[in-house]
């Protein structure tokens, strides 16, 4: 049976594994692993992904990501790309270092995404690299650490997880804390990883790439056929420049530049927007063409959704 497509689309809540190839180690030592925590926090500032959830197993890793703007696939492969070169450059291997295709299942944020939180964050105590919860509360390579208070980094989505529990940080974190030692008899939680099955799903609506309700995948695979009918319609991106200059009455050797001004900056956030977010076209595609980082295209896509989104009728020009 064929793979079926990734879907994606901006603020869906995804749980994402990584595994070795052949189940072989990714990490080896705590170099290893410090590298690739501070690759995943580059990697989610500059696009701006929030991280609910992450920890770090020798031959694997778990994510809890809320994609922003920038297309997952985009973010994956940057992580992982990077961490692969770094890894055989310094342990002297070549090939591939993880499975082809990682993981990914889309969550109905309301009913998983504490259970996911906890799910995820007893990973290093099902696997024995923690004796117990107390070791956990320290444990370096997991974002349970974090949210505990024992470690800390400024990408994770600590704030939002705590005020499910309390307004207040130490009553919120002894919540927190209690919440995932009742986790601990669960075990591994098998309904969390089959994908497709979830709280009042009937079978018509079951998909496999998705984990909730049969009106949450019904929404879900409506948005992606809608963002998979605009991709099918896209244009080359010279000719979106084009036809963003014409329309703004700019010229379009400014757009291309880096010029500043207001107007110019307007038109190449709308190219931003359109080419990504409603063409499918990659952030790198997008910034080679008009001269920009990665976090330029971000930023740029940010301030072209807001544009479009008060200028349905500028959108229809640009690329019906």
């Amino acid at each position: 049976m064929p793979r079926l497509a990734r879907l994606d689309a901006s603020g869906l809540l995804q749980h994402l594994i990584a595994r070795g190839i052949e189940r072989r180690e990714i990490f080896k030592d705590d170099a290893d692993r410090e590298s690739f925590v501070t690759r995943l926090g580059d990697v989610l500032t500059e696009t701006k992904t929030q991280c609910f959830a992450w920890v770090l197993i020798p031959n694997h890793v778990h994510l809890l990501f809320r994609t922003g703007l920038t297309p997952l696939g985009e973010v994956m492969k940057r992580l992982l790309t990077g961490h692969a070169v770094y890894f055989n450059k310094r342990h002297g291997r070549s090939g591939h270092l993880f499975q082809n295709r990682y993981k990914s299942i889309i969550c109905e944020e309301d009913p998983y995404l504490l259970e996911l939180v906890r799910y995820i964050h007893l990973n290093p105590l099902r696997a024995g690299l923690v004796r117990d919860l107390t070791e956990l509360d320290r444990y370096p390579w997991s974002g349970h650490s974090v949210i505990m208070g024992k470690n800390e980094n400024d990408w994770q989505e600590v704030e939002e997880v705590l005020l499910y529990f309390s307004e207040k940080i130490g009553k919120a974190r002894r919540n927190y804390r209690r919440f995932v030692e009742e986790g601990i008899k669960q075990g591994r939680r098998p309904d969390l990883q089959r994908r497709g099955f979830g709280r009042n799903t009937d079978e018509e609506k079951l998909d496999a790439r998705m984990l909730g309700s049969g009106g949450f995948i019904e929404k879900v695979l409506r948005d992606a056929n809608e963002i998979e009918g605009r991709r099918k319609r896209r244009i080359p991106l010279a000719e979106l420049v084009q036809r963003v200059s014409e329309n703004l009455q700019v010229d379009e050797r400014d757009l291309l530049s880096g010029d500043r001004r207001s107007q110019i900056s307007k038109a190449r956030s709308i190219v931003s927007y359109l080419a990504v977010r409603e063409m499918g076209y990659s952030g790198v595609d997008v910034g080679r063409i008009l001269n920009l980082s990665g976090p330029g295209v971000t930023m740029c896509i940010e301030k072209g959704k807001t544009i479009i989104c008060n200028d349905e009728n500028l959108k229809n020009k640009l690329i019906t």
